[in-house]
């Protein structure tokens, strides 16, 4: 057991207590002056407890030879001021102390963590370090532990599934590196992991975790010198098929070492011209600085980077397509039994992507490799020497196609070959025939396919963590959004604000303005107001007041311009008129010149009818009263719907009124009926001239006597009488004014039938011809359908 104090007096740390064998020190018998460095790693103060391992040199003696020896420190600090007893020479606030315990195999190590852990802050915990019985029963009771336990190939409770899962296919990388021997250094700022990825590594080569006696210097060669080539083979055994493949192939053997934590100190070490090789770990920086001169290849765990500074090695190390497509299944397999919480076992429990899964992956892998160099050797015996010339014509019995060499990349092959691990496993296997044991075949062998190409870019776009990326975003935006959604509402609710206090003022101020308009008005009013204010105010109806008010004014054009309108509307409606009513006695005088001449027999009062006075032919000049009164229906409607329409045409309105009330009249018996025989001058009414009348006589010949006769007796010009409508009156007979027969005839029922079949009434009825007075124009041939229609 080893502490160690640090103050100012001793700048550096240093062995305090050392518990060994009774009369032996082994500190100082072995010279581990660099003891304290490598228990107490740099930036071990930055944690509250920390694990370095390391190698130490055993000299060698007259019973036994020099060695390699394996040690495990815990550090943890303490404020000084909790002290109980408290040395003088304790300066500094904190004190900083390693228990170490340093044992000859490293199989235990993982064991030994544990327990060195609990040890250490219990230790602690008294407060007091002169006090050391408990670190004296610790080894007393790993002493009989060891003694009881036999030899185990126990693991250092490594974890495989972690270097897989942050290197990947770098995995494979570091792998074939170790087989090659160049110079590694590892860095990372926690020691403890810095440490278990090497033991990981180099624990994936079947037995070299217990074989490591050479590590600590590369001086030491003590494997190389006792081990014996192997004379027998038993399949069923395991350890018996590993050596009789030449394993394990010892990489720490002359010229190279194994430091798993190497501080500052072991410079001179490294850099010398003996070391040739080696696997050592660091966590200083300075060492990154120098980078190109202690390492050819540079991993850094804090980075999960690997840097490979050697070209030669670069080339040696492209895996090939059957070794990526082996290791991408063997990370896919990691990856998908992976759990955050237990990193060190799938998710599954299962066999799996376990640890021992692993190392049976690697273990195929590597006898595989074997296998096909020694078969490549037998194929060209040149480069193997004189030993391919003794199998050489054994090998068409083995029905191996081609060289399965080519599948672990050429170039690596011939720089394995020149290491000093395949020299040694060359001459242990010089007479073995590898290939007929273990199948010389790689074990994903074959060219790149689609499913490679499809795995390596799933794989790459894993890498690239997109979903972290786009939930990072995601979240951000969020963020973003919301404190931008913050300041847009509240940006919005000023300005809203603003606005409402705008709105608020201008309607005061529109309130002032019109109160002062108001005010304004009314002391105008009252000034211009002959009246007294007073009475004003208590009198609104008062005269003085509407007097004062301005009067509407006329626009005499607007009105001049609806007079012309109108009367243009009332011309044209009376030119249309008379056109009809001339239309229409010409189709009247047209029938009658064209109808047979009336049967005087036939009626009773024929004999008494003047020769002057024309009789209308009932045959075809006569409508059913009923046909009559809706034609007069019809016409009273017209009349009103064109009275409405018109609007301001307030003269035609009129005529239609007077001559629907003259038709009435007549219906009603106001007009006094005459007999056909009666057509003396005697027997006149005075009737007011229609327009048909005025210029359109029934009959030509009638008209002309007539209108004669009205010059010579005068009786025209002292009757024309103009009225208010522009009319004048003239008296009419019976048998002048319309044209009409106002009188009853009685016919047979034969010619009724035949020229009123649609009348629909007795022949007895009381029959009339009546001028229609719409403004549609009727054929003369429709004349009897149009009329009962109409």
């Amino acid at each position: 057991m080893h502490g160690e104090p640090y103050d100012l007096q001793n700048p550096g740390p240093e062995i305090e207590h050392c518990i060994a064998d009774e009369g032996s020190d082994p500190a100082t018998e072995n010279d581990w002056s660099l003891l304290p460095f490598m228990a107490l790693s740099d930036g071990a103060h930055l944690s509250t407890e920390e694990f370095s391992y390391f190698t130490l040199c055993q000299k060698g003696a007259s019973n036994k030879p020099e060695t390699s020896l394996f040690g495990i420190a815990c550090s943890r600090q303490l404020d000084s001021s909790l002290l109980v007893n408290r040395p003088p020479d304790v300066t500094r606030s904190t004190v900083q102390k390693a228990v170490v315990v340093v044992t000859d195999t490293p199989q235990r190590v993982a064991q030994l963590r544990e327990k060195l852990s609990v040890v250490t802050s219990a230790w602690f915990a008294q407060h007091d370090f002169t006090d050391i019985d408990i670190l004296k029963k610790f080894r007393e009771g790993l002493v009989i532990s060891l003694l009881n336990d036999g030899p185990k190939d126990q693991n250092l409770g490594l974890s495989l599934r972690e270097m897989i899962h942050e290197f990947k296919f770098q995995t494979l990388v570091l792998f074939k590196a170790l087989l090659l021997q160049p110079k590694m250094l590892f860095f990372g700022t926690r020691c403890e992991r810095l440490c278990m990825i090497q033991f990981s590594l180099i624990s994936l080569i079947p037995g070299l975790i217990n074989n490591l006696q050479d590590c600590a210097d590369p001086a030491f060669d003590t494997y190389s010198q006792t081990v014996e080539k192997p004379t027998s083979l038993k399949t069923s055994d395991r350890s018996s098929l590993l050596a009789y493949m030449g394993l394990p192939l010892q990489i720490f053997g002359k010229g190279s070492m194994f430091g798993p934590y190497t501080p500052l100190q072991l410079l001179d070490l490294l850099a010398d011209d003996g070391t040739k090789s080696y696997v050592v770990g660091s966590t200083n920086s300075l060492l990154l600085q120098q980078k190109d001169r202690y390492s050819d290849i540079l991993i850094n765990l804090d980075e999960d980077s690997i840097v490979i500074n050697s070209p030669s090695l670069r080339n040696a190390l492209v895996l090939s397509a059957a070794d990526r497509r082996w290791i991408d299944l063997l990370t896919q397999i990691v990856n998908d039994t992976w759990d955050e919480e237990h990193p060190s076992q799938p998710k599954t429990l299962g066999f799996m992507g376990s640890e021992e899964f692993i190392r049976l992956q690697f273990e195929e892998y590597l006898l595989a490799l074997l296998s096909s160099m020694k078969y490549h050797e037998e194929l060209y015996p040149s480069d193997a020497g004189d030993s391919g010339n003794r199998s050489g014509t054994q090998l068409q019995t083995y029905n191996i196609e081609g060289d399965p060499a080519i599948d672990f990349n050429t170039e690596f092959l011939t720089q394995w070959k020149t290491t000093y691990n395949y020299a040694l496993f060359s001459r242990l296997t010089s007479d073995a025939l590898l290939f007929s044991i273990t199948e010389p075949r790689h074990p994903n062998a074959g060219g790149l396919t689609m499913e490679d190409v499809q795995r390596r870019l799933a794989q790459q776009v894993a890498d690239l963590h997109l979903d972290e990326r786009v939930r990072e975003g995601r979240e951000a935006l969020n963020r973003h959004f919301s404190t931008g959604q913050k300041k847009v509402s509240a940006a919005f609710n000023s300005f809203w604000s603003d606005i409402e206090t705008m709105r608020e003022a201008q309607r005061k101020r529109t309130e002032e303005r019109n109160a002062s308009q108001s005010q304004s008005q009314r002391a105008s009013l009252e000034k211009e107001s002959p009246t007294s204010p007073t009475a004003s105010s208590q009198d609104p109806t008062d005269a003085s007041w509407f007097a004062a008010r301005p009067r509407a004014s006329v626009d005499l054009t607007q009105a001049q311009a609806s007079v012309t309108v109108a009367s243009q509307k009332a011309s044209s409606y009376l030119s249309s008129w008379g056109t009809w009513a001339s239309e229409k006695r010409r189709g009247w005088q047209d029938k009658r010149v064209t109808s047979p001449t009336p049967n005087t027999t036939a009626t009773p009062n024929a004999g008494m009818t003047s020769p002057s006075t024309p009789v209308l032919s009932i045959a075809t000049e006569t409508v059913t009263v009923e046909s009559d009164r809706d034609r007069r229906r019809s016409m009273q409607n017209n009349s009103e719907g064109n009275e409405s329409s018109e609007g301001g045409l307030t003269r035609s309105g009129s005529r239609r009124k007077r001559w629907s009330n003259i038709l009435l009249r007549r219906d009603s018996g106001e007009f006094q009926r005459y007999d056909d025989v009666s057509t003396s001058d005697s027997a006149e009414a005075p009737f007011p001239k229609s327009p048909l009348s005025q210029g359109f006589p029934a009959y030509a010949d009638d008209a002309k006597h007539k209108h004669t006769q009205d010059l010579q007796d005068g009786k025209t010009a002292g009757r024309d009488t103009v009225d208010v409508d522009g009319f004048s009156s003239v008296a009419l007979t019976p048998n002048e004014g319309l044209g009409l027969s106002l009188k009853n005839e009685e016919t047979g029922s034969t010619n009724q039938k035949e020229h009123s079949p649609s009348s629909g009434v007795d022949t007895q009825s009381e029959e009339l011809v009546t001028v229609p007075l719409g403004k549609e124009e009727t054929h003369p041939a429709q004349s009897k359908d149009s009329s009962g229609t109409n």
